[in-house]
């Protein structure tokens, strides 16, 4: 089987779950998990653009595909961030990805080498599959519970996986909720962003994270809009009604004038970041209202069409239902939401 391929399993993908095995080898064969690897580390060690525009290109075929290969590329950002040998430890397998959240809603009681770590943290996609587990804990010293945050990865055999994710789209994206009680976790695997450990680390991971983010999670918006508007444009050509293939070619143009406006912007900021420049509060605020507006538009693209596909539309079994799905699903992403 071949990426392209994947297009062509999407019920099945979505029916199953998760992803298949075969499609997860597919993954680790492309080193798809390891866009912004070092070589050294078995990865790709791609630029920020290309690894940006890999995430498009992967939703554009199934919005689960691309989500979780976004997601599992994402954990590529905390490598600098890790004690060398726990890095090396972490990603030098073949099928090394990292599962997790950010949200901090774990304790981390603060004793001597490292923490005894609790918590349970929803939305953690991937977590089906995920060899390491990272999450974000308040510190807890001598009893009592700090306002400091401390991050922490930990190897799958210590995470319990509570098999919740019940989303109205990316069904097999394994989003699920993971729990640990009371497990150690030496202090050379706990991180901050920004504080590096080792020389991995390239542009890429020094880039803010908040705007990489951002970048990730509308690349994998974009893909799925086009993936919509090639399917409806297949729709709308069976019933050969004139009225509706302009509408399709009306929002085609207003979707490449949002990837154009993203693009550009993403590679002026890039460039910029690339010469030792750092980027300002206002320039970072400016590109997230880029990314937020980008994927509001890229929901209402679709459901200004979805309207004119009639009842097969809102088939769940159906094709543009499944991306329509996704799409929308993608977008409530808290980096993508106002």
């Amino acid at each position: 089987m071949n990426i392209s391929q994947i297009k062509e399993r999407g019920l099945e993908i979505e029916q199953h779950g998760k992803l298949p095995k075969d499609v997860l080898e597919i993954i680790y064969e492309h080193q798809l998990f390891k866009l912004f690897v070092a070589t050294e580390l078995g990865g790709k060690n791609l630029d920020l653009l290309e690894g940006i525009k890999v995430f498009q290109q992967m939703s554009s075929l199934d919005g689960n595909f691309g989500w979780l290969v976004t997601i599992g590329t994402g954990g590529n950002i905390f490598i600098p961030t890790l004690d060398q040998e726990i890095c090396e430890k972490i990603f030098s397998s073949g099928d090394a990805v990292i599962a997790g959240s950010g949200y901090p809603t774990g304790i981390a009681v603060k004793i001597d080498g490292g923490y005894r770590v609790t918590g349970q943290w929803k939305f953690c996609s991937g977590s089906d599959y995920a060899t390491t587990f990272t999450m974000n804990c308040f510190i807890e010293r001598d009893g009592i519970k700090t306002e400091d945050i401390i991050s922490c990865a930990v190897s799958r055999e210590f995470v319990e996986v509570l098999y919740d994710w019940r989303a109205m789209g990316l069904k097999a994206t394994a989003s699920h909720t993971i729990r640990i009680k009371d497990v150690w976790v030496p202090k050379e695997a706990t991180f901050r962003i920004g504080l590096n450990k080792n020389s991995y680390g390239g542009w890429v991971h020094s880039f803010p994270f908040g705007a990489f983010a951002e970048a990730s999670f509308l690349s994998v918006c974009l893909g799925i809009t086009d993936n919509f508007l090639e399917e409806a444009s297949i729709l709308m050509k069976q019933k050969n009604n004139e009225v509706q293939l302009s509408l399709i070619n009306e929002q085609l143009k207003r979707y490449k004038q949002i990837e154009e406006q993203f693009y550009k912007k993403l590679t002026a900021y890039w460039l910029q970041h690339k010469k030792g420049q750092q980027l300002t509060d206002g320039e970072l605020h400016q590109f997230s209202q880029i990314s937020k507006e980008g994927a509001a538009a890229c929901v209402d693209i679709a459901n200004s069409i979805i309207r004119s596909l009639g009842i097969d539309a809102i088939l769940e079994t159906s094709t543009i239902n499944r991306i329509w799905r996704n799409l929308c699903t993608a977008a409530q992403h808290g980096f993508l939401t106002p």
